[in-house]
């Protein structure tokens, strides 16, 4: 994988994890790479998008978390695996 590719990806990456010191960092250093402002804006785009969809899951869990039974189980994403999915899936 090549610099300009991490670093579009560390952008998307940043959105995610809502990390402002990270995205100007990443976006300077895209730049710095030659990297063009339509595709610095596309990778926060994607981050964007995925951000959503984490969103929208958390919104779905949080809404049923009365519902559900309580975990004797290990905390989440330990590695311990349920019907084939990992806890997290």
């Amino acid at each position: 994988m090549d610099d300009k590719m991490k670093e579009l990806i560390a952008i998307g990456a940043s959105i995610g994890a809502h990390c402002q010191p990270c995205l100007t960092y990443h976006v300077s250093k895209a730049k710095e790479l030659g990297i063009e402002e339509g595709e610095i804006r596309e990778a926060i785009a994607v981050g964007q998008m995925v951000e959503k969809g984490s969103m929208s899951a958390m919104k779905q869990f949080a809404a049923g978390v009365f519902n559900a039974p309580v975990a004797v189980t290990p905390a989440c994403c330990v590695g311990e695996k349920s019907k084939g999915k990992g806890c997290c899936a």
